[in-house]
């Protein structure tokens, strides 16, 4: 059996910050004793994702272009956050309203898992919101441009099967969130 250890940081610096991108250059020391200096790492923001059930057993859905793979995709609603300076289970309930009208007052953390971290620093922290409601106030970003989809639960899977549904945070939630409420 081996020892894994973890990578020495030599040093850091970031190499490019605005607001929509940052990255940091990492020179860091295997634990083989090899140095490599150009390890690049994206410094982004903790990202919440909503499963969000209404009173008559509708996920809300929001369908929107997604310019990194250039499609349209239907995605639960979700958006990024500081985490040094508001929780997780606030920014979610920030994030429902703004993105698509709905509101909760049910809401609870399923779980906390690493988007890609071979590359990136951040976190999706996956949160159900039950018993769901229109609120009629929406307020997009000026990169969000959405349509509300519901869905019925029992529908969900026969999505996922087809590939409309192919967005990895929201199939880890909605996995876990429908294995939550059974």
């Amino acid at each position: 059996m081996i020892s894994i250890k973890p990578w020495k940081t030599l040093k850091s610096r970031l190499v490019f910050d605005n607001k929509w991108c940052r990255v940091r250059q990492d020179e860091v020391e295997l634990p083989s004793g090899e140095v490599v200096d150009d390890y690049f790492i994206n410094v982004r923001p903790d990202i919440v994702l909503i499963l969000a059930i209404t009173c008559d057993r509708n996920v809300v859905f929001v369908r929107q272009y997604r310019h990194g793979v250039g499609k349209i995709l239907l995605e639960l609603p979700g958006g990024g956050f500081n985490s040094t300076e508001e929780d997780s289970i606030k920014a979610a309930a920030r994030e429902l309203e703004e993105e698509t009208g709905y509101v909760s007052d049910h809401m609870v953390s399923l779980a906390t898992l690493y988007d890609n971290p071979v590359k990136d620093t951040n976190t999706i922290h996956l949160i159900m919101a039950e018993q769901a409601q229109p609120s009629g106030i929406q307020n997009l970003d000026i990169t969000e441009e959405v349509e509300i989809v519901l869905l019925p639960i029992d529908e969900v899977m026969k999505k996922i099967e087809q590939g409309e549904i192919c967005v990895s945070g929201t199939i880890a939630a909605l996995f876990l969130g429908l294995n939550f409420l059974s």
